[in-house]
């Protein structure tokens, strides 16, 4: 019983660590101190240790290949000319950008997943604030982050957090996938842009963009990293078509993709891999390891448990608690975790479709409320700090509560409507 307390003590210090970052430190430092500690106290093995970590390969890979091509498309100016272009079409409106960019990030986020709305569509978006000299880039890039999770599961490829849900059991068919999130997905998105655009509509009407922007010269090194990234997604939905694991053909196709316009341009390797935030490995490997050993507690029995009697009693209950219970866990451990761990949960109790459902949607959506709850978050909190930009955790909160909790109880009522 005491293991299991300490087990549970370094767990909640640990997700603290993350969400507040004291001295400033990077979240993966406190993943990995969390797991170190595991390993000191013997609260978990070396091989359960490994396992943990090892669940999280396919994900890592994903986040590789799709931080290649991103850095690949920053350094070859594909997103200073993609900005101009949006530029162009908003038409010195700012509320027409905003419209605009939401549209692009539930495109990027359908077909290349969150993770890539917010490594890839983040520079872009504030290379676009700055070609049209807006006075504060905020209101746009914060689409970046909150449309990541909210169309996040229009499709199993949409976020990684669906391929770790049903890593140990059977993916259900596309077609069952979207009868069973389509109607769910439209209402997060659309709710997702009214409440944002709500909490932003000051701001818009008190800004201004320049309507005389110029399109600089797209280069064939920068059109390269574009038909990358296109080809991309295409592989991206070929495989998820076909039941293979994503993380493979995206590291494959950023790898291939950055060799051949390296080669082509000349240029060492050396400053691309310097520009990825590789610090998100390490924090994934951590959150992985205090996954595991919080199982060893027996956690995942008593929950499916709970979850199978409050199925058995009522449906439509099991529903809305399990959806928000999720939605707001997953903030306090990140959302790739809670996950592994819902799925196991989920599987185990044996429950319906809509409460599975209930479930992934909170696990998807439910990271909206703060700058931790997804690894997209994170990633755009880091795209964020490369520009020099920041956006406090309590800041995002307060914005948060306001955007997340009506997109997500719709999102959850729209289950018993199907």
């Amino acid at each position: 019983m005491t293991e299991h307390a300490m087990t549970w003590g370094i767990a909640g210090l640990t997700a603290m660590g993350v969400v507040v970052r004291p001295f400033r430190w990077p979240e993966a430092i406190w993943a990995v101190f969390g797991a170190l500690l595991l390993l000191a106290f013997r609260l978990v093995g070396p091989h359960e240790a490994l396992a943990g970590v090892a669940k999280g390969g396919d994900v890592y890979l994903f986040l590789i290949g799709m931080m290649l091509l991103s850095e690949l498309a920053r350094r070859e100016g594909l997103f200073d000319w993609v900005a101009a272009i949006a530029t162009a079409y908003a038409k010195g409106s700012p509320r027409r950008l905003f419209v605009l960019v939401y549209l692009v990030g539930v495109v990027v986020t359908v077909f290349l997943s969150n993770d890539a709305t917010a490594v890839v569509l983040t520079p872009a978006v504030y290379a676009a604030c700055r070609t049209a000299r807006v006075k504060d880039p905020m209101p746009y890039l914060l689409i970046c982050a909150f449309i990541a999770n909210a169309a996040s599961f229009v499709l199993p490829i949409s976020n990684p957090a669906n391929l770790v849900i049903f890593a140990g059991g059977d993916m259900p068919p596309l077609s069952r996938w979207l009868s069973t999130f389509m109607l769910p997905s439209i209402i997060s998105i659309v709710a997702t842009f009214l409440c944002l655009y709500w909490t932003q509509r000051r701001a818009l009407a008190e800004d201004s963009l320049a309507a005389d922007t110029q399109r600089p010269p797209l280069s064939r090194s920068a059109r390269l990293a574009g038909w990358g990234i296109l080809l991309t997604a295409i592989v991206l939905v070929a495989a998820s078509a076909m039941h293979v694991d994503l993380g493979v053909p995206t590291f494959v196709a950023g790898t291939i993709t950055t060799a051949i316009v390296l080669m082509l341009t000349r240029q060492s390797p050396a400053e691309t891999i310097k520009g990825i935030s590789w610090s998100v490995l390490p924090l994934v490997g951590g959150l992985f390891v205090i996954v595991e050993s919080l199982d060893h507690t027996g956690l995942t029995n008593l929950l499916s448990h709970q979850l199978a009697s409050l199925a058995s009693a009522s449906q439509s209950q099991a529903i809305g608690i399990a959806g928000l219970l999720v939605g707001v866990i997953c903030n306090l451990v990140n959302n790739l975790p809670a996950g592994l761990l819902a799925g196991s949960v989920v599987q185990a109790a044996g429950v319906s479709d809509k409460i599975a459902g209930a479930v992934l949607i909170g696990v998807d959506l439910g990271p909206n409320l703060s700058v931790t709850g997804s690894l997209a978050t994170i990633l755009w909190l880091s795209a964020l700090r490369r520009e020099g930009l920041h956006i406090g955790a309590w800041t995002f909160l307060k914005l948060g509560t306001v955007v997340m909790f009506p997109a997500l109880i719709l999102s959850l009522g729209s289950l018993l409507l199907l």
